[in-house]
């Protein structure tokens, strides 16, 4: 049973970037132009996307502290400054995204559930904390035991009474996936807008397992019981077209951790010809993200509906676990006129031979749209 939400209060929320679209107030959120978007290896904090389920709090670093507990030798609370000393500070670039990014374009399709949301919901910066697997080595897993669930009860929440999700105890610590308790976004201090003073990072999963104002980890025989964990960020079969059908399907389908091969233009800018030229010039930059299985080898671009492709330039890419900036220039025909117009689409592949799709999947609650990137100039 879905607990009665308590009432919402925005109004002492702390000042939010004015360079970002609002989406939807109260929660806010809201997303950056993705055309500023692709300018930065780095995403500045001001384009950093907000996605809220609740009111913005914020809090003291100096007293904010997280509690261990279930399946561990002994249970603990630690506040930010005692991770910082007790534990070695590791910093990883990864690239974070709302499961819903590109949402309008499904919903383009078929109207969807949820918030509606352009291609800027993603971000790439450098985060820093403490590794997940020091804080569980410290505390001492228990033999049996399977999942490690994250909860904030900091600040209020629209569907449960605290803010939940959870991963695998296999993937919590493993060395090589760089799982933090972060305190740090590219460099500074993480704000409360982004989760601050302490949030999870878990690169190369969505943000909806990102849990902000980390306040509860819990080692568990089983994924977290939150709302947000069970009840939603599921992709359902296509047949699902509301949520009286979706009611009694949510414990059916595995929870959503890792976002498909994916593309976006983020700019067209065409260098106008002259009259007397034949040809002109199209100049395109996107960003791309990996897939669960290999990162970004390549994108291709297209201007007559796929029936010829051009490979783009990869400008940015760090590690595993970041985005990567591409560009492209594309000399298309003079039909004449200084007025050009038309369709251009980009699409990614992998490193194992993944490409990216030309149609995204329909679901319910508009999720992992994965088609093929399109922009009109």
């Amino acid at each position: 049973m879905t607990p009665t939400p308590m009432p919402m209060v925005y109004a002492d929320e702390p000042p939010h970037s004015e360079l970002l679209v609002v989406q939807a107030m109260d929660p806010f959120n809201a997303e950056a132009p993705v055309a500023a978007l692709v300018e930065f290896n780095l995403t500045p904090e001001d384009l950093v996307y907000c996605r809220n389920h609740g009111p913005v709090r914020e809090f003291d670093e100096e007293t904010y502290c997280v509690s261990i507990t279930g399946g561990v030798d002994r249970e603990l609370k630690l506040t930010v400054p005692e991770l910082k000393e007790k534990f070695e500070t590791v910093r990883v670039v990864a690239a974070l995204q709302c499961a819903g990014n590109r949402r309008n374009e499904m919903g383009a399709i078929k109207p969807v559930s949820g918030v509606g949301w352009d291609s800027g919901v993603i971000s790439n910066c450098k985060w820093g904390g403490v590794r997940l697997r020091d804080v569980l080595a410290h505390v001492g897993v228990q033999d049996g035991y399977s999942h490690v669930c994250f909860a904030s009860y900091a600040t209020l929440c629209q569907d449960d009474d605290y803010y939940g999700s959870s991963i695998s105890l296999e993937r919590a610590t493993r060395l090589e996936d760089d799982v933090l308790l972060a305190f740090e976004m590219n460099d500074e201090p993480l704000t409360a807008e982004h989760g601050g003073p302490l949030r999870l990072v878990v690169p190369g999963y969505l943000g909806a397992r990102w849990v902000k104002w980390l306040d509860t980890i819990i080692v568990s025989s089983a994924e977290s019981p939150n709302f947000y964990q069970q009840r939603d960020y599921k992709v359902l079969p296509p047949t699902v077209s509301s949520k009286a059908e979706a009611k009694d399907l949510w414990q059916k389908y595995p929870c959503m951790t890792s976002l498909p091969l994916n593309s976006v233009i983020g700019s067209v800018f065409v260098t106008s010809p002259s009259s007397t030229t034949t040809s002109y010039i199209l100049h395109l930059k996107g960003y791309a993200v990996p897939s669960p299985a290999a990162p970004v080898a390549a994108v291709e671009v297209t201007a007559d509906n796929g029936n010829s492709w051009h490979d783009a330039r990869i400008t940015y890419q760090q590690g595993k676990w970041s985005w990567s900036l591409w560009e492209a220039e594309l000399e298309l025909p003079n039909k004449g006129g200084n007025e050009q117009s038309g369709i251009v689409m980009c699409r990614a592949r992998s490193g194992k031979g993944e490409v990216q799709p030309r149609e995204g999947t329909w679901n319910l609650r508009g999720v992992a749209f994965d088609g093929w990137g399109v922009a009109r100039w």
